[in-house]
């Protein structure tokens, strides 16, 4: 099991020593048992971490996030900290870790990487949990020596299977251990059951000659709100090609500013242009999602956003024999080339 406290120690040390510049890690909150992402750059700050099945985010967010802070707005005043930055990540959060270097968004001597097994188990479905629970509250949440978490509510104390309660990509995990890391809290589980695809080969199964029928009645839910965007560290572009921001069109756009600017997509609440949507953004994807599952899981309108990026991760394995974000020093898959690559729809 994860020692918390040696990860706390293990922060406070790096800290302490002027090794790192800050932390990011989770801490409790201040609104009911989920974690939230922590970001700490002093040493007693570390006594904040936490380690639960409530850690869900994947915090590798965060360093696209603040690279693109210092590159859009950069402080002149401010005397550059170059440092590196240590983070804590799962199995899932460090496979896009891997994709972001592999990609030359972040460079390796800039982290430390603090990985976390999930060992046996995985993170929590908020949904799944409260279905469980029902009318009673959750206040707290632990894994047990079994495996199983343990949940402390407003009416006291149960034990919950975590194959009942745990977020279906957790089911599906192929790297429960950390691919890449400096240190590393919790043992290696190498006969861990998963079973990867299970959840896209049980829907294709189910809507086999009517996918189309189910995507177009589940994509009219979206309110483009973009949440699935804004969550993904993949999503890291300035600018997305499908919802211009500098490039909008006025009354006083001329004809050849117009025909400079081209807008993709309409913001228009029709099918078409939300399927284009979702349809550009996972092509976006295909061999660098790492199946972290965060778009689906802040998605306000529950559409399985999972299903989309999968189906592009299996094909890039079944095609290219492509796994994402396994090995640093392999070039990306839209950088890769093979002889050996099928060319039928080649003409």
């Amino acid at each position: 099991m994860v020692d918390a406290g040696a990860l706390r120690a293990k922060a406070r040390e790096l800290l302490e020593s002027g090794e790192v510049k800050s932390v990011i890690g989770f801490k409790r909150g201040t609104s009911g048992m989920m974690a939230v992402p922590a970001f700490m750059d002093k040493a007693e700050e570390a006594d904040e971490l936490v380690w639960d099945p409530s850690c869900v985010h994947n915090l590798s967010l965060y360093l696209t996030g603040g690279k693109k802070r210092c590159d859009i707005i950069p402080d002149p005043a401010e005397e550059v900290d170059d440092r590196p930055i240590a983070i804590v990540a799962k199995g899932c959060d460090s496979r896009s870790i891997v994709v972001l270097l592999q990609e030359n968004y972040v460079k390796r001597e800039n982290l430390h990487v603090l990985g976390i097994s999930c060992e046996g188990t995985g993170v929590v479905d908020q949904r799944k949990l409260q279905a469980k629970l029902g009318h009673r509250r959750p206040e707290e949440i632990a894994f047990t020596d079994e495996g199983d978490y343990r949940v402390t509510t407003d009416e006291g104390e149960v034990t919950l299977s975590a194959e009942d309660v745990m977020a279906d990509r957790c089911r599906e995990c192929r790297a429960a251990y950390p691919v890449i890391h400096d240190s590393v809290f919790g043992e290696e589980v190498k006969d861990r059951v998963s079973v990867p695809f299970q959840g896209l080969k049980a829907f294709e199964e189910k809507h086999k000659g009517d996918t189309w029928g189910f995507w177009q009645k589940t994509l009219d839910r979206c309110l483009r709100c973009y949440a699935c965007r804004s969550v993904c560290p993949m999503c890291y572009c300035d600018e997305c090609v499908v919802d211009s921001v500098e490039h909008v069109v006025t009354a006083d756009t001329t004809p050849e500013q117009k025909a400079q600017r081209i807008n993709w997509i309409q913001k228009s609440n029709v099918t078409s242009e939300t399927f284009g949507y979702h349809l550009v953004r996972a092509i976006h994807l295909a061999g660098r999602c790492v199946d972290c599952g965060e778009c689906e899981r802040v998605c306000p309108v529950d559409i399985p956003l999972r299903l989309l990026n999968t189906k592009l991760e299996l094909e890039t394995l079944e095609m290219f024999d492509y796994e994402v974000g396994f090995d640093v020093e392999k070039p990306s898959l839209v950088s890769s080339f093979n002889d050996q690559d099928p060319n039928s729809f080649i003409r």
